[in-house]
């Protein structure tokens, strides 16, 4: 993991917190590491799920996120493929825009 922290805050419900806590305390760790884990694993398993994954490249080929943010969720080899696609979908519609 990265040195290199940023301090978040956010609002959840309060059982949810109370959950997290007693993990922590089962485990000898703290709510931080717990959320930070659960986040972890939750962004690795929804850039695995396909509808996601779709959700994700349709915001890369409308230019919504970067190349570089792209490959942080989906990671290098699925976004070189989905660079690949966007210039096949790119000289596609250049072709069809010179033919009008």
């Amino acid at each position: 993991m990265s040195a290199d922290k940023r301090r978040v805050q956010f609002r959840a419900p309060s059982r949810l917190i109370e959950r997290a806590d007693s993990l922590a305390d089962v485990l000898g760790s703290d709510r931080t590491d717990i959320l930070t884990t659960a986040l972890r694993e939750y962004l690795r398993d929804a850039a695995h799920d396909d509808e996601v994954k779709q959700e994700i490249a349709g915001a890369y080929y409308d230019d919504e996120i970067s190349f570089e943010q792209l490959k942080s969720l989906v990671g290098t080899e699925e976004a070189a493929n989905f660079r690949v696609l966007k210039r096949q979908l790119d000289e596609e519609l250049t072709d069809e825009l010179t033919e009008v």
